[in-house]
């Protein structure tokens, strides 16, 4: 079992607005990964993302001690994310500065080779094979809404002028839904989580390519980042990798 982790402010960026956290527990083989991408004026970004992740492992981190089946580790990410946007949504309403504030919110709880992945907004999880990305999430955004519909292609997608427009987030309401999704882990699979700081600079070829080539999990986040920065940099940039087995394997 490995796992890394980087995020970078990128090129345009003043500050950074996005986190992660890794939280693992080698003797039983669960990990928990959560990436987050705030939203904001001034701070208050930066606020969102810092308190949603916090809270967010603070709630799930029991499950680190224990074997949960699909249901129990589905319901325990369920209440986590509702006791992030409520942090979040209280801190927004007590204060004026941090009015309107939110985050994007994906998470991954791996349990031997059983992945719950839970999401809101446009930060996302895949699964690499080996050869090829599988986007699990979904974006919750205007312009992924448009592409289902049929009204836009996927080329357009990338191109859109409003495809940073998301339709939910954490605390910007009392409540929110998260999806959910379950994933089976071979040992040559990667799982990656990250901000549109990623995917919006780089095809998702691209990105399998840096990932079977990479021949650490840490140089895998190098390259990503790099592979960002090259593609313009003008987003915060944030990466979660976990694997199995050794990336060697790959």
């Amino acid at each position: 079992m490995e796992y890394f982790g980087l995020t970078d402010k990128g090129r345009v960026r003043p500050t950074n607005q996005d986190i992660f956290q890794i939280e693992a527990r080698e003797d039983n083989r669960t990990a928990l990964l959560v990436v987050c991408d705030g939203m904001g004026g001034a701070n208050a970004g930066n606020v969102a993302s810092r308190f949603a992740a916090q809270s967010f492992i603070e709630s799930a981190g029991d499950a680190l001690s224990g074997t949960l089946d699909e249901t129990a580790r589905q319901n325990l990410l369920t209440q986590a994310l509702k006791q992030a946007n409520e942090t979040v949504f209280s801190l927004a309403g007590r204060q004026p500065e941090f009015r309107g504030m939110g985050t994007t919110l994906v998470a991954a709880l791996i349990q031997g080779d059983c992945a719950t992945v839970i999401n809101v907004g446009d930060s996302r999880a895949y699964r690499f094979d080996g050869e090829a990305m599988h986007q699990i999430s979904e974006d919750h955004s205007y312009v992924e809404e448009m592409r289902r519909r049929g009204k836009i292609t996927e080329a357009d997608a990338r191109t859109h002028p409003q495809k940073n427009l998301i339709t939910r987030a954490v605390g910007v309401e009392p409540c929110v839904e998260g999806d959910l999704f379950e994933v089976r882990l071979n040992e040559k699979d990667m799982l990656l989580l990250c901000s549109d700081g990623l995917t919006g600079m780089a095809e998702d070829s691209r990105i399998a390519e840096v990932l079977a080539n990479a021949p650490t999990l840490e140089l895998a986040g190098d390259a990503l980042l790099q592979l960002a920065l090259d593609g313009g940099g003008r987003d915060n940039i944030t990466v979660a990798l976990f694997a199995l087995g050794k990336k060697q394997g790959v």
